[in-house]
């Protein structure tokens, strides 16, 4: 307690200082909270989004089956795929299990043309949920034999409204291309554009027989509640001709990305880190050369060297909690209201295996904040540690003699 009042009353003999030094702190601090509170939120709406839209947390599909391709030919595809989803479905873990068809095709309309992905789904299942947020219109019926439901980029690009007429075409199965015309039911959004620009929905029914697909699908979409029993469902599910890949293996540059920015993470912190201390380090170096004298005083009458080092690290500490209490709560209080409102961004160009919203939610763990907290504190009283040392070494007599 007497080096924690004696570094108060030594930090209040030059309170700018000390509050600039505190204040530097704190805004690294709040700076680092802020950007780990992005990546994670980056991150974990990647991750969930490319769950909910793309691979969900398991797919079932034909050995040969190959996603790249969105080929329908019938060897590629399960046959009876009701009746393989509603036995998966009865799985405890299982949320929900839908078949779904895809198949590459073109959407025209007047002179304008766009390639897209065409998907039969079946409109009961609650798997498609993410889909349900209309613009305009109403969502499909399973006995619809000549709507679609577009995304609201697409509907944008081609000027397209519900009601309005379009030319779908398609590569069939037996390698033949069929072009129908079909009416916009509903335009929906994900909030990802680079998803709803590219793809277009039909009941599964009409999907299978627009491209000839008869009763078969491409593979079958199931959601877990939750999503690490991925590879206990994948054991349970059995079945001939069957390939089961789970979340992880489909969405592996996506788990090397997360693991990646971990790493970048912690590459940033200590650079802010480092700067910050650095500010704490010429802090108390002034302060040793301005207290030269009395150094040399506390040592004449049998202050020891590690007492010295004691009353700079308690000014370090009190300057340290100062900084990072303030810092924490202004990267906590902003992070919590991004994380709300979210921050915009748009469409950033990115598909295929990694699919980002248009508006980035930050999130921030308390994990992270509290590792982030303890490691400002340890580098702040590491970096103090030179210009404790420094001052513990002075000679009574020297310091007496230099401050003359």
């Amino acid at each position: 307690m007497n080096y924690l009042k004696m570094a108060y009353r030594n930090l209040g003999r030059h309170r700018r200082r000390s509050m600039l030094s505190a204040l530097a702190l704190g805004l690294g601090t709040a700076l680092l909270m802020f950007i780990a509170a992005f990546f994670q939120g980056e991150m974990r709406g990647s991750m969930e989004t490319t769950l909910r839209l793309n691979t969900g947390h398991l797919q079932v599909s034909n050995t040969e089956y190959d996603p790249d391709k969105l080929s329908v030919a019938w060897e590629y595809l399960i046959e009876k795929p009701d009746q393989a989803a509603a036995k998966i479905e009865t799985l405890e873990p299982v949320r929900a299990a839908t078949p779904r068809l895809v198949a590459s095709g073109i959407v025209s309309v007047r002179d304008e043309s766009a390639g897209v992905q065409i998907m039969g789904i079946d409109p009961a299942s609650p798997a498609n949920e993410p889909y349900q947020t209309l613009v305009d219109g109403e969502f499909l019926t399973a006995d619809d034999r000549s709507g679609v439901l577009i995304g609201y980029p697409l509907a944008e690009s081609l000027n397209l409204k519900v009601g309005d007429s379009l030319q779908l075409l398609v590569n069939t199965s037996d390698g033949d291309v069929d072009e129908q015309q079909f009416t916009v039911r509903g335009i929906f959004t994900t909030g990802t554009s680079a998803y709803d620009k590219g793809v277009v929905f039909l009941p599964l029914a009409k999907a299978q027989s627009f491209s000839g697909a008869e009763n078969r699908a491409s593979y079958i979409f199931v959601l877990l509640h939750d999503r690490e029993q991925a590879e206990a469902v994948a054991s349970a599910i059995q079945g001939q001709n069957l390939r089961i890949r789970t979340w992880t293996e489909m969405n592996e540059l996506l788990v090397l990305v997360n693991d990646f920015s971990n790493a970048y993470l912690t590459f940033i912190n200590l650079i802010v880190l480092g700067v910050t201390a650095t500010v704490i380090v010429n802090t108390l170096l002034m302060s040793v050369f301005e207290r030269t004298r009395e150094i040399g005083i506390l040592t004449a009458i049998g202050m020891k060297g590690r007492q010295v080092i004691a009353l700079f690290l308690a000014e370090a500490a009190l300057l340290g909690m100062a900084g990072i209490a303030f810092g924490a709560a202004v990267g906590w209080a902003v992070s919590a209201y991004l994380g709300r409102v979210g921050v915009y961004f748009g469409d950033l160009g990115i598909s295929g295996e990694m699919l980002l919203e248009d508006r980035i939610y930050p999130y921030l763990t308390l994990e992270s904040a509290i590792n982030l907290i303890v490691t400002a504190f340890v580098i702040t009283l590491l970096a103090s540690l030179y210009p404790a040392r420094m001052a513990s070494r002075m000679e009574p007599v020297e310091a007496l003699h230099s401050a003359q």
